[in-house]
């Protein structure tokens, strides 16, 4: 239990959470910024950050099927 209360109080910013999981979605990171990441980031802002990521990339994947097919 006490891990988790750790690792929910890692300073990270969610501006710096979102970078990293925008980064993973494209499955570029260097070992070192990794091993950083894990550190240094929220779990719960890793998820948020993931199912903010995924909407987005959805959204993009819909507005552009639409565009391609109205053509």
């Amino acid at each position: 239990m006490d891990d988790l209360k750790q690792a929910s109080r890692r300073k990270a910013s969610f501006l710096a959470t979102m970078k990293a999981v925008l980064w993973s979605f494209f499955g570029v990171r260097k070992h070192s910024d990794y091993e950083n990441d894990a550190a240094q980031l929220n779990p719960l802002h890793v998820i948020i950050a993931g199912i903010i990521g995924a909407a987005i990339f959805v959204a993009v994947l819909i507005v552009i099927v639409k565009i391609v097919v109205a053509k």
